[in-house]
């Protein structure tokens, strides 16, 4: 992978801790290419890391392990949960578990099945809503559609919402071409106003009812911040911006 081509659409400094909150920091990682064999958009990656009592570390979607940021990791705790949030983020998750190989490794249903012989080692599904280590600070929220299953989480301490694919928020300027800007617009992820893209809401058709009460149970949580996978996160004013981007669904 050409990381290089494609520095224009990353967040850097990259493969470093930035903190968010106490106990929570998140890592921007490199770009990814992902989509149709002729048409691939530039995708940046983001991490998110929380720290639990006894330094034990959460580590959401990670991205990939360099020799720094392991160190810096080092400062912090111990990773002992690595998560694959959906079926799409899990990519970076073997080297993570070969460097700590006690840490336990949770996916979303169906992870495996899309991962493959990529992921050759004992894993646990997250298909419910307790019953996990971190219940006492982190909500665990899955959310069911037709193609995947997206598990959020919540930082209850600091009021952090934590998503991979349910909103997308391109900016314009971090894009390479004119062409894919009308793209990210037209697929409803263009920041400031990134939402869900029009395709996977598809995806969640069958499943409308469970989704709006998903988001609004989100609502209720009085969320101050969200983090996403791709573009930019939200700082402030998590609640208002669920509102907004899930404002489809709320109305329906």
């Amino acid at each position: 992978m050409d990381n290089h081509r494609h520095d224009h659409a990353t967040y850097p400094p990259l493969n470093t801790l930035k903190p968010v909150a106490t106990d929570v920091w998140i890592v921007d990682g490199p770009v990814i290419r992902f989509g149709l064999p002729f048409l691939k958009f530039s995708f940046s990656t983001r991490m998110t890391i929380i720290r639990l009592p006894g330094d034990e570390l959460f580590i959401h979607s990670p991205t990939p392990l360099t020799d720094g940021l392991r160190a810096e990791i080092a400062a912090i705790g111990q990773p002992r949960w690595l998560i694959g949030p959906n079926r799409i983020h899990y990519w970076w998750l073997p080297e993570w578990h070969r460097a700590f190989p006690e840490s336990d490794v949770f996916l979303a249903p169906r992870v495996q099945e899309q991962a493959g012989d990529h992921i050759d080692f004992p894993t646990r599904i997250l298909e419910k809503s307790r019953g996990y280590p971190w219940d006492d600070l982190i909500r665990t929220y899955p959310v069911k559609g037709r193609f995947m299953t997206e598990v959020v989480f919540f930082h209850i301490p600091s009021r952090t919402l934590i998503l991979v694919d349910l909103i997308e928020n391109f900016e314009p300027e971090k894009i390479g071409s004119r062409f894919m800007r009308w793209l990210a617009s037209l697929g409803g992820v263009l920041d400031p106003d990134g939402q869900m893209p029009r395709d996977m809401r598809l995806t969640y058709k069958a499943h409308r009812s469970a989704f709006r009460m998903a988001i609004k149970t989100f609502i209720a949580w009085d969320l101050v911040r969200i983090i996403i996978a791709h573009g930019r996160w939200y700082t402030v004013d998590g609640t208002k911006e669920l509102r907004r981007a899930f404002g489809w669904i709320l109305k329906a």
